[in-house]
Formats: C-alpha cells, structure tokens, sequence
C-alpha cells in the first residue's frame, strides 16, 4: 500500500492562505532569503491578481503542509501536481531545491502573465466527453487545457471564444460551463514561447533524482530522470493535463491513500472521479490525526 500526496494547481487560491500555513516564520525565512520583502505581501487580495503571486503561494502552501505531514510519520511514496503543483511535487519528491522552485516559479508566472496580461483564461466544462467538446471548440480558437475526469474537461482561450463555447455546451447539455479563476490560456500551445523560456532557466538549476516516485500530471508516467522532471516542470504549461490518467496509474502503482494539499479540495473530487481503490482527503478538511488513522487502517 502507497500514499500519495497531491498538490492543486490555480483556482484554488484566496487571500490569506499563507497565514495559517505550518511553521510559518520559518518557512517564509527560507522565502525571504530568495524574494526579499514581497514575501510578506504575496497572500494579499492585490498581489493575488498576478500570476506570478498566485503561483508562489501555492508553491509555498504545498511545501510547508506536506512537510508537516512528513514530520508526522504521514509519509508519501508518490507525489503528482496538476499544472503549478508539479512543483512543490518536485520539492517533496527530492528532485528540485526549494529555493531553486522558488526563483523558477517566480519567473514561470510573469512569463506567462507577461505573455497574455488581460483578456484570456480557462473555463471547466462539466457534464460533456472528450468527443463532444472537440467538436464545439472546433474553429473557435480555444483549445483543450485539462482532461480531469471523464465529463470535466477544461478549455483555454479569449475570453469571448469561451463564452461562446461555453453556452454551446450548455445548450448541448452539459451541467456545469464555468470560467475558471485563472487568468492565462494554459495547458495549450498558447504558452509554447514562455515554456521554452523557462527551459532555458532551467539548464542553469541542477536536479537530482528524486527520493520518492515523481508522478508527472501531464503524462501520468512516474518520472527519475532529472533531465525528464526538468523538461515536464518547464513545459507543463504547454502542455494538456491528463490528470486521469494520472491517478489511474497511481492506483496502478498500488497507491490507496491520496492526501491532497491546501488549498481546496478539487483533486480530492477528481480522485474519485477516477475510480479510486482507496481513500482520499484533503488536508484543510481532515486533520494530522485522521491521516495517520487511515494510513494505520489501509496498512494492516
């Protein structure tokens, strides 16, 4: 039996999210020492309409939670994100430096705020497959972002494009066509240019070969190769996520606990979507105490 750690991507942010996080001082220490004073802001309701804050404080968030667990005994034999989540997956896994994350992160959300300011941005479609969303996209300059679940896909594009896509959708007989609280056309070949950006930053940052399984949610295969995890961080932007696909092969691998990081709990939703074998929470709603029953439970 294996244990899981997830680590949500953007939309589940809000203000404040970083006060109440484990071992505050001495993690935003760490933070400090690489960001300096915007540090203390990133939380705030301003800096949170900017990619680049909204990324960092889920980096943040996901390294100081998951790391309370592992100081608990609640240890993870598999680590996955979905988009910016990949990220402090790689710190947990082993295969990424903290503050190394932290200055690609930085720069990984004002390449693509700075590539798209205004006007673009995700929208979940819930209710409708594969199929039947390619065919409404089609011609509409949108593009297929997230594959979440069987019926939760999410597309990328202007603003408009997926208004209209959206209500096509609900017409056709989806339940749900929301746009999403990110601000950027992710997962498409929209970002291609500030995904080969950030790779270039990424020749000057020396991974190693993590300690723990590296599951990418862009492939859904366990990554050990620096080089491939390097690759997967710089152009998971650009690329579809399988995030199915992705607790398929965890459940695969014989994982049957998933624990999911702060905030929310949308891939706690989806791991049931996919057919879980085992138990699946989320941090902010379940406390140290319940993990550390199940993991006693699912291991007896």
């Amino acid at each position: 039996m294996k244990t899981i750690f997830t680590f949500p991507g953007q939309g589940t942010q809000h203000a404040g999210m970083l006060q109440s996080i484990p071992h505050r001082e001495a993690i935003f220490t760490e933070v400090r020492a690489v960001l300096g004073d915007e540090t203390d802001q990133l939380d705030s309701p301003d800096a949170l309409r900017h990619t680049r804050a909204v990324q960092l404080c889920l980096l943040i968030a996901g390294v100081a939670w998951a790391r309370e667990l592992i100081e608990h005994e609640v240890k993870p034999d598999i680590l996955s994100g979905l988009s910016i989540g990949a990220y402090p997956a790689a710190v947990i896994a082993g295969a990424l430096d903290f503050r190394d994350s932290l200055r690609l992160v930085a720069l990984r959300g004002d390449l693509m705020e700075q590539a798209y300011p205004h006007g673009y941005g995700l929208t979940a479609i819930v209710g409708l497959r594969l199929n039947q969303v390619e065919k409404l996209i089609a011609g509409s300059n949108t593009y297929i972002a997230n594959l979440n679940a069987e019926t939760q896909i999410v597309i990328a594009g202007r603003d408009e494009d997926m208004a209209a896509v959206a209500q096509k959708a609900l017409e056709t007989g989806a339940s749900k066509a929301t746009r999403l609280a990110v601000s950027v056309p992710s997962h498409c070949t929209l970002l291609d240019e500030p995904a080969a950006k950030l790779a270039e930053a990424f020749k000057y940052v020396t991974l190693s070969r993590p300690q723990r399984a590296y599951l990418s949610g862009s492939t859904g295969r366990v990554l050990w190769d620096p080089l491939k995890i390097a690759d997967d961080l710089a152009f998971n932007m650009a690329r579809t996520v399988q995030w199915q696909d992705t607790i398929v092969s965890a459940n695969q691998r014989d994982a049957r606990l998933a624990i999911e990081m702060p905030p929310g709990s949308v891939l706690t939703g989806l791991t049931h979507l996919a057919g879980w074998q085992g138990e699946a929470i989320c941090r902010e709603r379940s406390n140290i105490g319940m993990a550390r029953h199940l993991l006693k439970h699912l291991t007896c």
